[in-house]
């Protein structure tokens, strides 16, 4: 049986990105002549990192909440299956399937590490006909996407409250500045360090909160893919198709190279018959 399991990995470019982004910010800072510590202000950070969570928890419902901090994980980390692996496996099995019958596949289920794939080969090996699986199936993925995308909303929500607790964070800045009217020095570097929370409230919707809701969105759109091309696999083993003919339309969801084999080289892939 191929291995199909999901190998954790950095994302790379998440994290240059940040690296990007917050090295232009501090740079474009110090070569205007400021210093880093003029916006290294704990206050601020308390004010509009406390008040976007707690915003956030008003907004969200706990289950879903837990399962946004859960997947933000999942932006710096990947943790999808390669699709050529997940041929691989359909293949193996629609080639074993052709051979001696498709209950002869029940033994090879409980090895699927894929949950989905899992659950799709258990429900054809139980007898379940290629229209019903795919209607219990489409359904399975359409509740996952709905439930994936509310999580990934909890960024957006809190990328649109975070801008706004930094303008109160400065109003509260403002608002101390305010009680020193006095000492015109004192006034000056303190409306410097009111507008800190702003800074910080923009800066973390537009550098972290609103890229982390697209990158989840887009890995929810990848999965989706992904689970596709694995129904598409097993219904073809259930209607009894060519494991060549299933090889072609699981193609289409991935790029092959001109040999038309999988681009972990040889593999499965190659021999279906």
């Amino acid at each position: 049986m191929a291995d199909s399991r999901a190998s954790l990995k950095v994302d790379r470019l998440t994290l240059l990105g940040l690296l990007l982004a917050v090295g232009g910010i501090a740079g474009g800072l110090v070569l205007e002549g400021g210093d880093i510590r003029d916006v290294a202000q704990l206050t601020a950070a308390i004010i509009v990192v406390g008040g976007t969570f707690g915003a956030v928890c008003v907004n969200t419902p706990g289950p879903i909440l837990r399962g946004a901090i859960k997947r933000f994980r999942g932006v710096f980390l990947s943790s999808q299956t390669p699709a050529a692996s997940a041929i691989d496996e359909i293949i193996l099995l629609a080639n074993k399937a052709r051979k001696t019958g498709l209950v002869s596949l029940e033994d090879d289920v409980p090895s699927i590490e894929d949950p989905f794939l899992r659950r799709a080969l258990n429900m054809a090996v139980d007898g379940c006909d290629s229209t019903e699986l795919r209607s219990a199936m489409e359904l399975h993925i359409a509740i996952d996407e709905h439930r994936a995308e509310a999580e990934a909303r909890v960024f957006e929500a809190a990328g649109g409250y975070a801008p706004t607790i930094g303008i109160i964070g400065a109003v509260l800045g403002l608002i101390q500045v305010m009680k020193n009217l006095e000492d015109i020095r004192e006034v000056g570097h303190g409306i410097a360090v009111a507008f800190v929370a702003t800074v910080y409230g923009v800066a973390l919707a537009n550098v972290i909160l609103l890229p982390a809701a697209s990158k989840i969105k887009a890995r929810i759109a990848k999965e989706t893919e992904r689970r596709e091309m694995m129904l598409e696999g097993v219904i073809g083993i259930v209607e009894g198709l060519n494991p060549k003919l299933i090889l072609q339309k699981l193609e289409a969801y991935h790029e092959v190279d001109s040999s038309g084999k999988s681009r972990r080289g040889g593999g499965p892939q190659a021999m279906a018959a």
